[in-house]
């Protein structure tokens, strides 16, 4: 790949002040269409701040086919693959004493061998996209690697890692990381089989230690389960305690909880309602938030692997942080 010139990172729009005057239920005297219009606004200059300048693939499968041809153009591919038919179909010929299975096996290994060059392809086509993406954005590309375990989500799981990660500038004046991140799940049978299962998110870790003295703890949650049950599963939480705003659609589609010490006053000027509105209107597809100690993490589920995706998780991740990084400094 060529060598392009950095791009600034995309900016992210301020989110607008808390109305001044009375405490905090003052905040909830702004209209519902001014708060509409302040995160419609919101959303369209970080859509179009994160627009990359140059054209490039878009997703993480746009060059498969390309490197798909590119391997089955090599003769060494095709050598390959012949040897290890052909000793695949001799080893089943003899072991069996049977032609027919020999040449069944020689077909079955054959065919094994296509779908390992498409897996190959399919991998440097990834590897091909997040490094143009990385370039063009101003971000580092690391692979494979572990992630600070600060908040549940990251603590979850029998193994837990990043399979990618850009780090830099999300936004501007908001510097953190966008990670593909998994974890998993190991179980035991009565039989002593293993099965583990995979958990994947994407998710956008920011350093804001200068709002930890002032809410240590917050989770934002997408709301699942039967309401009728939450007294039950609130009664389990230890110290945590469930926070509902005058949003009917926010309690419906989020769960906040914060430690039972938490200032409500201070919570409340933090969910403006023009940041109420961008969360149930602008966010991506099932995307939730914790904080805990200032180290704050989004998230949404599966990994990202198209551009426009990715844009809006950097995106929503700044604009976060930079509320939560606004309100401390009031």
């Amino acid at each position: 790949m060529t060598d392009t010139p950095e791009t600034p990172a995309p900016e992210v729009p301020e989110m607008p002040p808390a109305a001044p005057g009375p405490p905090p239920p003052s905040a909830e005297v702004q209209s519902p269409v001014d708060a509409e219009a302040g995160a419609e606004a919101m959303a369209a200059e970080a859509a179009a701040a994160a627009a990359s300048p140059v054209e490039g693939p878009d997703d993480a499968n746009d060059l498969r086919g390309f490197h798909f041809r590119q391997l089955l153009g090599e003769v060494s591919t095709w050598v390959i693959i012949a040897v290890l038919a052909i000793a695949g179909g001799a080893a089943a010929g003899i072991y069996f004493g049977s032609p027919g299975l020999g040449g069944a096996a020689f077909a079955v290994v054959f065919v094994l061998g296509i779908v390992a060059v498409f897996a190959i392809a399919d991998s440097r086509a990834a590897d091909a996209f997040f490094s143009f993406y990385a370039e063009e954005n101003g971000l580092a590309l690391g692979g494979q690697s572990s992630l600070p375990q600060a908040t549940p989500l990251l603590k979850k799981g029998d193994k837990r890692y990043a399979e990618r990660t850009l780090t830099g500038d999300l936004a501007q004046g908001v510097n953190g990381t966008l990670a593909l991140y998994t974890y998993e799940e190991t179980s035991t049978d009565s039989n002593g089989n293993r099965d583990t299962d995979y958990y994947r998110y994407t998710v956008g870790l920011v350093e804001i230690p200068d709002c930890a003295g002032f809410i240590p703890e917050l989770y934002v949650q997408r709301k699942f389960g039967i309401k009728a049950l939450e007294k039950l599963e609130d009664a389990f939480r230890g110290d945590k305690e469930r926070v509902e705003f005058e949003s009917v659609e926010l309690d419906k589609r989020f769960e906040i909880f914060v430690d039972e010490k938490q200032d409500r006053n201070w919570l409340r000027q933090l969910f403006s309602p023009s940041f109420i509105v961008w969360l149930l209107q602008k966010t991506p597809n099932k995307f939730a938030f914790e904080l805990v100690g200032g180290t704050l993490c989004c998230y949404a589920n599966d990994h990202k692997e198209k551009a426009a995706d990715l844009d809006r998780m950097r995106a929503a991740t700044a604009v976060v942080a930079k509320r939560l990084h606004e309100e401390a400094l009031e």
